[in-house]
């Protein structure tokens, strides 16, 4: 169940950067930065939970 949510989430949060850009009149080229730093995020939060989940096994 929780694989799942390492897929969920990043789409979720770049659905949700993805409207603001839209709301207030920015191109996905202007936001590029922005999901940039969704993806290194998410990827930081994957790897720190897949290395606590081999840690504690």
């Amino acid at each position: 169940m929780l694989v799942r949510l390492f897929f969920i989430v990043p789409i979720i949060m770049c659905l949700i950067w993805w409207g603001y850009l839209r709301q207030n009149n920015y191109t996905a080229k202007q936001g590029l930065k922005g999901f940039i730093y969704i993806l290194a995020f998410n990827l930081i939060l994957i790897g720190f939970f897949t290395l606590m989940i081999y840690l504690t096994q």
